[in-house]
């Protein structure tokens, strides 16, 4: 995440306040927790001229997906304070087409969200348009975000021009669903898996943020909503936001996990953890807590790894657990 100084934080008594989670957003490769290998490969592409004419990022909802595919975008485009800068993995931020990418609002740089513009006429549009150079920039770029909700068809009519497109002209897909997207697609872009943000650096990046915002927060309470965010840093900020808002002076753990309620699926986690132990009393004493603040006893057991993929929780390593 980067950095903003207290001085020029946004008040809430200002009546333009920003949320955490879009506040410090990061803005260049130093400013991304948790991705060094994706950082280390990009930066080497860079340095050596091989930049991939299209890239896919893929990886839990939050870690930083579509904020990589921007900086990404600005240190294409970047030139510089100067104005005579080339592509670079440390982008100016201070250019014009750093500013219009950060605000966007750059007319080479195009983002759409693929949830809704699904069809074959919406890419047909992408088609037409890439055979004009771009209006100012460097590359003309186009972000696509969850790609995977594109149709079979709308894939298919993209794949020529995602191999052979014209050289002014850079794809950057985002999608957290990567088994939906066709091989055909991928084996014609640059694959860079995101990944969970470790709770160690998890904590010490919302740490750093409370401090920037000059607020009081507990040790354990950051610890219960590192865990509660699931290695998703957009989802770890948002909790910090409310949890700064939910305290009085500093925020403990009681009243973080008061604020969580349901919302903390670790303690399903707990839960099971205490029935296969065998500790009856303890485990239904926290099934009581949870019936009572509204939990339905069978989405309880849903909400276990036991009862889903597993791919998409981090103690499951990818796998359902049944599986050998």
């Amino acid at each position: 995440m980067s950095e903003h100084s207290p001085e020029t934080a946004t008040s809430p008594q200002s009546g333009n306040y920003q949320v955490l989670a879009r506040k410090y957003r990061p803005e260049t490769f130093a400013d991304l927790v948790g991705q060094d290998a994706m950082v280390r490969t990009l930066k080497n592409a860079f340095a050596a001229d091989r930049i991939a004419q299209a890239f896919i990022m893929t990886g839990i909802r939050g870690t930083g997906k579509t904020t990589t595919a921007r900086i990404i975008a600005k240190g294409m485009n970047c030139i510089g304070e100067d104005g005579q800068g080339g592509p670079t993995t440390e982008p100016c931020g201070k250019c014009e087409h750093c500013l219009a990418i950060m605000e966007g609002r750059h007319v080479d740089v195009m983002e759409m969200d693929a949830a809704s513009r699904t069809g074959v006429g919406d890419i047909r549009e992408i088609i037409d348009s890439v055979a004009y150079r771009a209006a100012s920039a460097r590359y003309k770029i186009y972000i696509i975000d969850e790609v995977h909700m594109l149709s079979t068809s709308a894939f298919n009519a993209l794949l020529k021009t995602l191999e052979e497109p014209p050289a002014h002209v850079k794809f950057i897909f985002a999608t957290t669903e990567i088994r939906k997207v066709p091989v055909t697609v991928l084996s014609r872009c640059q694959r860079f898996d995101l990944r969970r943000i470790e709770p160690e650096v998890m904590i010490a990046l919302l740490r750093k943020i409370a401090t920037a915002e000059r607020a009081e927060i507990a040790e354990d309470a950051l610890a219960l909503i590192t865990r509660a965010a699931e290695g998703s840093a957009r989802d770890a900020t948002s909790l910090l936001d409310q949890a700064i808002s939910h305290g009085a002076g500093e925020t403990t753990a009681e009243q973080v996990r008061a604020m969580l309620g349901l919302a903390d699926r670790g303690r399903v986690l707990d839960l099971m953890d205490m029935i296969l132990r065998g500790d009856a009393a303890a485990a239904l004493t926290e099934l009581s807590s949870q019936y009572a603040e509204g939990a339905d006893p069978m989405a309880v057991l849903r909400d276990h790894p036991l009862g889903f993929s597993g791919e998409d929780h981090p103690r499951c390593g990818g796998r359902p657990h049944h599986q050998p």
